[in-house]
């Protein structure tokens, strides 16, 4: 399975977010939509990612309040990056290593949509439930007198 096919169920809908807005802002926009990251756009490119990861720790960072603190001043600057021929198990190794649980999804500059770890799992859950429901129904169909020969 590869990136292009769970972006295909998932559905297109980006939310992005500029270097120059505020990082109140930002939060806002993450809480309104029910999302964990923002694509930061400058000039029709990609120039980093904003999950909440980003945002507690300069909220933190200061003391306790978003300030004046711009996008910029929080964003990861150097996300990790897919494509959409990227194998799912070279996305989910990605995630795992870099503790990452969202992707921008590129090809060449352009940006084709974001993945989360929680898409990655979906689809792992989704392929392994209809494996079994293909393997459940070769089973009911088995030929009547014939038992089916252990493996061992």
């Amino acid at each position: 399975m590869k990136v292009s096919d769970i972006l295909r169920l998932k559905g297109g809908t980006l939310f992005t977010i500029t270097p120059e807005d505020t990082l109140a802002d930002a939060a806002q926009l993450m809480a309104d939509r029910d999302i964990g990251s923002l694509v930061v756009i400058s000039h029709g490119l990609v120039v980093g990612m904003l999950t909440f990861r980003e945002v507690i720790r300069a909220v933190v960072k200061n003391g306790g309040s978003f300030g004046a603190t711009t996008v910029y001043r929080a964003m990861d600057s150097g996300p990790l990056i897919c494509t959409m021929e990227t194998d799912m198990d070279e996305v989910r190794r990605m995630m795992l290593e870099r503790h990452v649980r969202y992707m921008p999804v590129m090809d060449s500059k352009m940006l084709m949509g974001v993945i989360s770890f929680y898409d990655v799992a979906k689809a792992v859950v989704d392929s392994q439930n209809f494996e079994n429901k293909l393997l459940k129904a070769y089973i009911r169909d088995w030929p009547e007198g014939e038992a089916p020969v252990a493996q061992g």
